[in-house]
């Protein structure tokens, strides 16, 4: 099987010059990256769900369980950024650890996340925007803000047909064209968005800290029902995998390895650090939620955290709070356009995938042409096709990729003992089997229906490697090449 030496990994990170990516990155704008697909509209709502359905006031615990489980992972993900720093993430790593049709698999995978995830989240990105502007009198024409198959009933009772959702489009074009400006740009805007979402999520716990009600934890762990995962310790366990989904996003700063300074210092940093920070943050905003209101008056709510701000006097905080998830939404799909674009970079850099996405810019030294065409494929889909078939994109292929990586850290730890590593994963193999197996079991926990959208997709991508990837591959031609010398 085709597998890439670590010598030639790090051949290809220390390029430099013209048709190599800039490195701009330092340790505090990975910090900000990792924060900035973190922290996403989720919190604002899976909280509310965790605490009503499973964890009552105790989701702070499943906070804390649901971040054991990533760590593992991103313990993971640290050695292998530093040790091997190249753009790419688990495509790269498996490529050099499980071989050429797995590196392909889990880059495949890694696309759908980014890809469909930016247009879903582009699609959410512009229902939270009408709300916000509708507090302010501001109606947008109902045909511009829905896909064609999609319909909406207006105050008179008639019905209109959408033509195509444009805030949704615009939204992914703008930000195409910030990184299409360079990293240090998209680093730049990206902390400026990630500080004011931070302030807004930092303001609801400062001030509704005051107006907490120490009977809404009472009890703190909820009496099981019977029921596996409804309340008591099963409970937590449960809450823990609805607000794991949180999280993921840790994953996407290994993405940036090309364009750190010193990665084998700073992706360690970044990568580990984002998650520190975003639990600290996530479990002091359930308390203070689960705090202001019983966790039963969460039930079936899409907005717990309005009902959490009704018992404060600070009405104002309800407006802020929707700014916040669309500043939230603005840097996750600012991240996954970064990240979709770099694994894509890769895999065409490796011949994989045709040349147009392994073209650098020579004044941005980024990757124009497949952030141009990316991006226009991701506006016509987020304007076009409604949130309801994008669907519920859930992260199979993200706790695939971190299985991969898991279990590619026991691989080099056995064939590459002496390899110098700028991190090492503690307790290995420890660390890496605990995390292989917390993400078969977020895994087996999905429904079949994800299952199926994950085969389906693996299918079209295992088609494109056989029929273009596996004949285009420079390693493979390299190695034919040998073969005939």
């Amino acid at each position: 099987m085709l597998k890439k030496s670590l010598e030639m990994l790090r051949l290809e990170a220390a390029e430099t010059g013209a048709g190599t990516l800039k490195r701009t990155l330092n340790g505090f704008n990975l910090i900000a990256i990792g924060i900035g697909v973190i922290i996403g509209a989720g919190l604002f709502s899976l909280t509310g769900i965790a605490a009503a359905n499973n964890a009552g006031p105790a989701v702070t615990l499943s906070f804390v369980v649901a971040a054991v489980g990533c760590a593992f992972s991103a313990l993971c993900y640290a050695e292998f950024a530093a040790m091997v720093p190249v753009a790419g993430s688990a495509y790269t790593y498996a490529y050099a650890t499980m071989g050429e049709l797995f590196a392909w698999i889990i880059g495949w995978d890694l696309v759908l996340e980014y890809s469909v995830g930016a247009a879903t989240v582009a699609i959410s990105w512009s229902q939270y925007l009408l709300k916000f502007l509708s507090k302010y009198g501001i109606h947008l024409p109902p045909q511009l803000v829905m896909s064609p198959f999609e319909t909406a009933a207006l105050a008179d009772g008639s019905t209109v047909h959408g033509f195509v959702n444009v805030p949704a489009m615009l939204i992914v074009l703008a930000i195409t064209l910030i990184i299409i400006r360079g990293t240090s740009g998209s680093a730049w805007f990206n902390a400026l968005v990630v500080t004011l979402k931070v302030a807004v999520v930092l303001v609801f716990i400062a001030l509704g800290w005051q107006y907490i009600d120490p009977a809404n934890y009472q009890p703190y762990i909820p009496q099981n029902t019977g029921v596996f995962g409804e309340f008591g310790w099963s409970g937590i366990l449960r809450g823990a995998g609805v607000v794991f989904f949180v999280f993921i996003g840790f994953d996407i700063v290994a993405t940036m390895a090309q364009e750190t300074k010193n990665p084998q210092r700073n992706m360690p940093i970044g990568i580990i650090g984002s998650l520190l920070i975003c639990t600290v943050l996530f479990v002091l905003f359930g308390h203070v939620m689960t705090g202001l209101a019983n966790y039963t008056e969460f039930k079936n709510s899409a907005a717990p955290v309005a009902i959490a701000i009704e018992k404060t006097p600070y009405a104002w905080l309800s407006s802020a709070v929707i700014l916040a998830i669309i500043i939230g939404y603005t840097s996750v799909i600012l991240v996954d356009l970064l990240g979709q674009s770099r694994v894509f970079f890769s895999m065409a850099k490796d011949g994989l995938l045709p040349p147009v996405f392994a073209r650098i810019h020579e004044r941005f030294r980024t990757p124009l042409q497949s952030n141009l065409l990316l991006g226009l494929f991701i506006a016509l889909f987020a304007g076009f096709v409604p949130i309801s078939v994008v669907g519920e994109m859930t992260s199979i292929g993200t706790l695939l990729a971190f299985v991969m990586v898991c279990a590619g850290v026991l691989i080099m730890r056995k064939k590459e003992p002496d390899a110098p590593r700028g991190f090492r994963t503690p307790l290995v193999p420890l660390v890496p089997i605990l995390g292989i197996v917390t993400c078969l079991v977020m895994m087996v926990s999905l429904p079949w229906e994800t299952w199926l959208r994950l085969a389906v997709w693996l299918a079209i991508g295992l088609a494109i490697y056989f029929g273009y990837g596996r004949k285009h591959s420079k390693l493979g031609q390299e190695r034919t090449a040998q073969r005939a010398a």
